[in-house]
């Protein structure tokens, strides 16, 4: 079964572990496979015989890479005569998921088994899952460059909730920031401005800036930016959002400046 939660990168581990002949594919392929961003699973074809006890399902993996270019793996989980174990193969196309299928079950082309069932999803219509994988990835002609900056497929809309909710000031981004944030898929939080320490009503206080970077399911990238701080009456730990990186810093000259 997959994990809509699992990330890209423990979904290939995941695939390639499992796969009894894993280690019979390229190894250019499966360096490249590294560098996915996004994956789709689909199921191709299943095939149950009760009376013999054979089974078997195909499903294609296709991945996005970083370049923007895609790749699909190919998998073969079977269960063979009198073995409930269930084991899996995978294969970097269809032909030789087709020679695999005639290795292990003796059929050419399984698709003329009575009992096989070809469903209405074509293989072509990988092309459709990249289409959909690559619009995550679509950025603005503007910013070419800025497409893919080390984000993390990881939970990225639960992450914006959680940045949101412990923001303390009152100008903190509001509903409709969070709304749009909700199709956050991948992030990146990267440290803006180093840790400082200066004095603030005559008690030492350190800052600290992040940019929290979400790319949102159209293709395009918000950013919040974090001021965490010490500079509070009783000098607790505080956290403030801001949508800009010059309100960010604003405030935090505000909070630093000496009364």
């Amino acid at each position: 079964m997959s994990d809509p939660y699992e990330t890209t990168e423990a979904h290939l581990e995941r695939l390639l572990g499992r796969a009894l002949n894993s280690f019979d594919l390229p190894d250019r392929l499966v360096e490249h496979l590294g560098t996915a961003l996004a994956h789709s699973s689909s199921l191709y074809s299943t095939h149950h015989s009760p009376a013999s006890g054979l089974w078997r399902e195909t499903r294609r993996h296709t991945y996005l890479l970083a370049d923007g270019t895609s790749s699909s793996l190919w998998e073969l989980a079977y269960r063979q005569d009198a073995d409930r174990a269930v084991r899996h193969e995978v294969f970097a196309g269809r032909a030789e998921l087709s020679l695999a299928v005639n290795r292990l079950f003796g059929e050419a082309d399984p698709a003329t088994h009575a009992e096989f069932t070809l469903l209405p999803d074509d293989p072509e219509g990988a092309v459709d899952d990249v289409a959909v994988l690559s619009a995550l990835f679509a950025a603005s002609v503007s910013t070419p460059l800025q497409r893919h900056r080390g984000y993390a497929v990881d939970e990225s809309a639960d992450h914006a909730r959680r940045v949101l909710r412990r923001a303390e000031n009152a100008d903190r981004p509001g509903a409709d920031t969070a709304r749009v944030l909700r199709s956050a898929y991948a992030h990146r939080i990267t440290q803006a401005f180093g840790t400082r320490h200066c004095l603030a009503d005559g008690r030492d206080a350190g800052f600290s800036l992040y940019e929290h970077a979400f790319m949102l399911l159209d293709g395009t990238e918000l950013s919040l930016w974090e001021v965490e701080h010490t500079a509070t009456p009783d000098g607790r730990h505080m956290c403030e959002v801001y949508e800009s990186e010059a309100a960010a810093r604003e405030a935090m000259e505000l909070r630093a400046r000496v009364r």
